[in-house]
């Protein structure tokens, strides 16, 4: 992968129950540095409505966080973390790091 990004799981699913939605990581990466980055990958014809990034809004960050703390319980020492979004709005990919925290 670009940058030096390894891939380790792809649209990584967890339930919340039978009933309720959990959450879902479009992909995990290991950095160089070991850092396991969840990425959140948005699509859009173009920016109207606030574009691609606008669209992961606090609901849709706390179940990828939810997701990732779920991935994370196979750890038994936590890897730094990240979580990241890249958007793609017509021609136009970007990758923003650091986008979003999981507090």
């Amino acid at each position: 992968m670009a940058g030096g990004l390894v891939p380790v799981e792809r649209n990584y699913r967890v339930a919340r129950g039978p009933r309720a939605r959990g959450g879902e990581v479009d992909l995990i990466l290991r950095d160089r540095d070991g850092t396991l980055v969840f990425v959140e990958v948005r699509s859009r014809g173009d920016a109207r409505h606030g574009g691609a990034a606008a669209s992961v809004d606090g609901l849709k960050q706390r179940r990828i966080v939810f997701a990732a703390q779920h991935f994370l319980h196979r750890f038994a020492v936590l890897p730094p973390c990240r979580f990241d979004v890249v958007t793609v709005e017509g021609e136009r990919i970007e990758w923003l790091r650091a986008a979003f925290d999981a507090s």
